[in-house]
């Protein structure tokens, strides 16, 4: 067995930028991807981060549960109004897929 270790661990930078660490609260990290010839912030969400939550995913249509890992992308200079959750395989599906979502008569308008 090895002796207990009472030193302090070397101290860490007190001030860290955005730049150098990309993790937020919501337990993911978050990158900038060009899409549609726009620059789009993409953040992944842990699932234990998504407690409690519902969220209409607008790849596919459906709803992402409850504590589900996730997607969450905007355009990079709008505001929070235009985030949207994604799921992960629908966010990377997003060139193939068409533009016409078929929804059934009773589904709601997200």
């Amino acid at each position: 067995m090895s002796p207990r270790r009472n030193r302090p661990k070397e101290a860490a930078p007190a001030a860290r930028g955005a730049e150098d660490d990309r993790s937020g609260r919501y337990g993911g990290w978050q990158s900038t991807e060009d899409w549609q010839g726009e620059e789009w912030s993409v953040r992944h969400v842990a699932g234990a981060s998504a407690q409690g939550k519902t969220y209409r995913c607008p790849g596919c249509d459906q709803l992402i549960a409850s504590g589900v890992p996730h997607v969450v992308a905007w355009p990079e200079h709008s505001g929070v109004d235009d985030r949207r959750h994604w799921h992960k395989a629908c966010w990377n599906a997003k060139d193939r897929r068409t533009t016409r979502v078929q929804r059934s008569r009773n589904a709601p308008r997200f």
